[in-house]
């Protein structure tokens, strides 16, 4: 699926125009680089009006100087990273107190919106937000766009599909590759590697200080870096304060930032009602799988490797891998209302639950095995066991070739279902 300029047509690309539709303000958040500016083109070219790049530092003054002028013209005004000129906000809050008729605004942001200055309260109930994430594999291959809906109509029907040929090795080379597009677009392994180690330094050491002129700013990698250490499991934020020399409130300041940069991301605990029996304790993710390998210095040798530190490394990094691609899914699917993983403290856990309109449940376990056996299916029954009649499937997603249902509603579905079907 190729856009006119032969890049990669983003899935969130019709839903953006569906929000314009309804909304006077839609803002798309994501990383750098993921392709906003692109998909911000994508959208003038069909809306119409003007794309406002406030990288552009002439452009970013004159909004700053003038925010009521410069977006005063006709037709939708598209803003490409608004956080460098957050005043501009109050000029759009001002023109919508005279109107509120849809599709007015389309801001981008490298930040998050609420991370900003006056962003929480300057646009409140007159914005809607969408996640522009690293590309899926589903978007790079031009396939699997309404998997998850079928998946919320239908589950059996996707577990009649064909066997899957997707080895390990293939598993391991898309996880180093991720989804950033420049870095996709590296000729080498070893040219992608330089890519991903200049694009940190830039978010670490000018997107991050445009939020915060935090003290000891040079331990900012050494962050990133334990939390890739992380990756896949439940946040322990004394762990990486304590190996800093840090206190607690200073090791969390530093991980929210990077999270407001999109460079990690935190899963939050998923329960209808937190129970004593349930942890409320976020689980770490590195926003694309690449940038984890990297920051953990790990090679596809390494990776294919069988010894016990590489299997765990790979179904970390695998974990990871997937959770992107679902949340991907997530991003470009009406209906959903919320997702999180769900741990209880007697060890039952699931990696990722889906929630949709009416309470109906998706649960998934990701798996690193060729082999899904009955006892990577315990976290799965025992969320079917606490929801009854609203959990709608519990799939194992793992690396082996065959689909198949196990017991009632549960199913097992090799990964790449998430791209070939």
């Amino acid at each position: 699926m190729t856009s006119v300029d032969g890049l990669v047509e983003r899935n969130i690309l019709s839903v953006t125009l569906s929000r314009c539709a309804e909304s006077p303000v839609v803002l798309l958040e994501g990383p750098r680089t993921v392709g906003k500016s692109t998909l911000l083109r994508a959208l003038a070219a069909q809306l119409g009006g003007e794309v406002l790049d406030l990288d552009d530092i002439a452009v970013r003054d004159a909004v700053a100087a003038d925010p009521a002028t410069m977006i005063g013209g006709p037709g939708p005004v598209l803003l490409d990273e608004y956080q460098h000129a957050p005043i501009v906000l109050d000029a759009i809050k001002a023109r919508l107190n005279r109107s509120s008729e849809p599709g007015q605004f389309v801001l981008t942001g490298s930040a998050r919106h609420e991370s900003l200055p006056r962003a929480a309260q300057a646009l409140t109930g007159r914005l809607q937000r969408l996640p522009v994430l690293p590309l899926t594999q589903a978007e790079q291959h031009g396939c699997g766009r309404g998997l998850l809906a079928r998946l919320l109509r239908e589950p059996a029907e996707v577990v009649a599909g064909p066997p899957s040929s997707t080895t390990r090795d293939d598993y391991v080379e898309r996880i180093l590759r991720g989804g950033l597009p420049l870095a996709l677009a590296a000729p080498t392994p070893a040219a992608r590697g330089r890519w991903i180690d200049s694009y940190l330094r830039l978010s670490l050491e000018r997107d991050v200080q445009e939020l915060s002129r935090i003290r000891q700013a040079h331990a900012l990698p050494a962050v990133l870096e334990r939390l890739a250490g992380q990756t896949a499991q439940v946040l322990n934020g004394t762990a990486v304060a304590a190996d800093l020399g840090v206190d607690a409130k200073t090791g969390r300041d530093y991980v929210r930032l990077l999270e407001s940069v999109f460079l990690v991301r935190l899963l939050p605990a998923w329960d209808r009602t937190l129970t004593k029996r349930t942890t409320a304790k976020p689980k770490v993710h590195l926003v694309d799988s690449a940038i984890a390998a990297r920051l953990l210095r790990i090679t596809a040798a390494q990776l294919t490797r069988r010894d016990p530190v590489a299997l765990t490394e790979f179904g970390h990094l695998l974990e990871s891998f997937v959770i992107g691609e679902l949340l991907g899914h997530v991003a470009w699917t009406d209906g959903i209302v919320g997702v999180g993983h769900w741990r209880t403290k007697d060890r039952h856990e699931v990696d990722l639950v889906i929630e949709s309109e009416g309470g109906r449940v998706l649960a998934f376990e990701i798996k690193a095995s060729t082999r899904a056996a009955g006892e990577d299916f315990r976290g799965l029954r025992a969320l079917r066991e606490r929801l009854g009649h609203e959990f709608l499937a519990g799939f194992v997603l793992y690396t082996g070739g065959r689909s198949f249902s196990i017991d009632d509603r549960l199913h097992a579905l090799p990964i790449d279902t998430l791209w070939s079907r």
